[in-house]
């Protein structure tokens, strides 16, 4: 019948609907007639050791800067990141007038004498600082001797401060010395008081006749080179005649003091000093052609370091996580939704979308591995991402096999908290950050780290099966006794496979340590964290096989190792002692907490006797009602075989 045709295909022309969505969503945006800003944003730039696009440096400056990433004008009009980076590295008069710093401390506040205001009035201009940077050094310093596990807000504050204020200078000083009010003019003298200026030097150095004048001019040059390689950070200036990755890109005062050496200023430092001209005087035609030209040069000389930043570059417009976020939401919803209303319609479109959000997910958890180099876990970040994925994975197994929307739900709340997570972990710095070098062993990364991190995604996983388990049985009345035994057998399953992973893992983590540090164990933290994680699951499946705990008490037990999974994750980092504790984040404490206290209170409603359980209720009277019937049913079945005596 046409209608059973149209009920079969309405889940995939749903999930086409969503798919077309989220494509158009992570297609780059066409770029409007004027600066060609993404061609300037996919140039590549050596930060902190790892080569990165312009678009990614502007995006981790002004999260370093406001926890918003965002730059105001005077005017009150927001810059894409990109484009304030351009006016910091060209224009910096322009730039230090726009509002990026944020002050949340009111002692801080005090200090300057400001008072705190509604709206965004809490960020900042550079202008705003430069009366005060003598007092901010003085605090900054007096702060700096009080050590770090003492220090107060007003202390934490005024050191970051101080330290966005000396990236913000550092900025400044990227391409050219930031006092430079016209630097292709600059270049030009500096290009021409090269030869004359070292004929000059030689010449006094032999004891000859020499121009003062030129030698004069050239060390002004030279000093004032060496002055602004002071500020170094960020390394803009392709060598492509360097010997290893350390040399192969320079900063701009390198780069011009080697000018020096080689007799000429090189192209890239030319080039630059055309595009600010350009940027300066507003020619946009000008500064669009040195933009192409550019290109081709880094495109023929390192071809191979050029890869990359442009792939990092389209990796930062798609954002791959937030479509596949938004994707988990609505696989949740259409999955609750089925529980109650059209299962099969709405039930298949869930497991479409599902596994739409997960390759997603993995295309982009695939492409951070690319860019990085490194397996799929290297910090707090990339955690959560492969957390979430090594969920919903197991999920996907689970909604194979039972086919009931759990691994659906459970798959989707996951996916969605854990990139939630993440988005959140990122405003602490760049997630594509070089490795310490006790983490720079691929072998480890890729068998100890990923081993105790699925070990995290199956005792999640197992602990938010156990919180389904709960809810359904007191709030549900659809919570039969199949329902309650599928769900047992799913957290019994996934119980065994997060022990498995968490011992290996743990076991892994022990060889490692003895290879890096000289010990198998030393009660850190973080091996104490994995330990216990292994000793619950442990407990758990003990409890299970001596029959001291059935579906009901497997459940409460799982939920019970998300807080012991949370305190191994997230607890040791805000210690901020031991050898793993590499991302330590106080702010976090308060979301902690809350997590804890939530687990705690869903383990009492698992305990509250089942009496009052809306789905024990309704398995009891439907039982009650069923009496009769099946009274009735039995009789006429022995009164056939028996006769009419019985």
């Amino acid at each position: 019948m046409p209608s059973d045709r149209v009920k079969k295909s309405l889940p995939w022309l749903m999930s086409l609907l969503f798919l077309v969505w989220v494509i158009a969503k992570m297609i780059p945006v066409k770029e409007s007639p004027g600066i060609h800003l993404d061609a300037f944003g996919r140039l590549p730039v050596l930060v902190n050791g790892r080569l990165m696009p312009m678009d990614t440096l502007a995006r981790l400056s002004l999260l370093e800067m406001n926890h918003h990433g965002t730059s105001t004008t005077s005017d009150g009009k927001v810059l894409q990141p990109i484009r304030w980076l351009l006016d910091v590295l060209m224009i910096p008069e322009h730039a230090d007038a726009a509002k990026v710093f944020e002050v949340t401390n009111p002692d801080v506040r005090g200090l300057f004498g400001w008072q705190e205001t509604s709206g965004k009035a809490n960020n900042y201009s550079f202008n705003d600082f430069k009366p005060f940077f003598g007092e901010i050094e003085k605090q900054a310093g007096l702060a700096a001797e009080t050590e770090p596990e003492t220090r107060n807000p007003f202390q934490r504050a005024i050191i970051k401060l101080r330290g966005v204020l000396g990236l913000y200078i550092q900025l400044l000083n990227t391409v050219q010395p930031d006092d430079s009010p016209n630097f292709g003019k600059e270049l030009q003298a500096f290009d021409l008081a090269i030869q004359p200026g070292m004929q000059a030097i030689r010449a006094r150095e032999a004891n000859r006749p020499f121009n003062n004048q030129d030698l004069e001019r050239i060390l002004l040059f030279v000093q004032r080179y060496k002055n602004l390689g002071q500020v170094k950070y960020a390394y803009a200036i392709p060598n492509p005649s360097g010997t290893n990755e350390s040399d192969q890109w320079q900063h701009i005062s390198q780069a011009l003091l080697g000018a020096v050496a080689i007799g000429k200023v090189p192209d890239p430092v030319m080039i630059y000093g055309r595009l600010i001209s350009d940027y300066r005087s507003g020619d946009v035609n000008g500064f669009n052609q040195v933009i192409r030209q550019y290109s081709e040069y880094l495109e023929r000389a390192i071809p191979h370091e050029v890869k990359r930043p442009e792939l990092e570059f389209f990796f930062n417009q798609a954002q791959p996580f937030v479509q596949a976020m938004a994707l988990y939401l609505i696989v949740f919803l259409f999955a609750l939704v089925s529980w109650l209303k059209w299962p099969k319609t709405l039930g298949k479109t869930a497991i479409i979308l599902l596994l739409l959000a997960f390759l997603i997910h993995t295309a982009g958890l695939a492409t951070r591995m690319y860019l990085q180099g490194r397996p799929p876990v290297t910090n707090l970040y990339s955690s959560a991402i492969f957390v979430g994925w090594g969920a919903v994975l197991l999920c996907l197994f689970l909604e194979r096999f039972y086919r009931n929307g759990i691994g659906s739900v459970c798959a989707s709340a996951i996916g969605f908290v854990t990139l939630l997570i993440a988005q959140n972990l990122q405003f602490d710095g760049d997630t594509l950050e070089m490795l310490r070098a006790v983490l720079d062993t691929n072998v480890w990364l890729a068998t100890h780290v990923v081993m105790v991190t699925l070990g995290y995604s199956a005792t999640f996983l197992a602990g938010f099966l156990g919180i389904i388990y709960i809810f359904r049985g007191l709030l549900t009345k659809s919570f039969d006794q199949t329902t309650a035994k599928s769900l047992g057998r799913m957290i019994y399953g996934i119980v065994c496979f997060a022990t498995l992973c968490s011992f290996v893992g743990t076991i892994l983590g022990g060889i490692w340590a003895d290879q890096s540090w000289g010990r198998f164990w030393g009660w850190d933290p973080k091996e104490n964290g994995a330990l216990l994680i292994v000793i619950w699951n442990a407990i758990i499946l003990h409890a299970r096989w001596g029959g001291y705990a059935r579906e009901r008490g497997i459940a409460v037990l799982a939920v019970f190792g998300n807080i012991i999974t949370s305190l191994s994750w997230f607890g040791v980092n805000m210690l901020g002692v031991g050898l793993h504790s590499y991302g330590f984040m106080d702010q976090a404490f308060g979301v902690l907490l809350a997590f804890i206290i939530s687990q705690l209170v869903i383990i009492c409603l698992g305990i509250v006797p089942q009496k009052y359980w809306r789905g024990i209720q309704a398995r009891e009277q439907l039982t009650v009602a069923e009496q009769p019937k099946v009274v009735l049913g039995a009789s006429a079945v022995v009164k056939q075989r028996f006769g009419a005596r019985f």
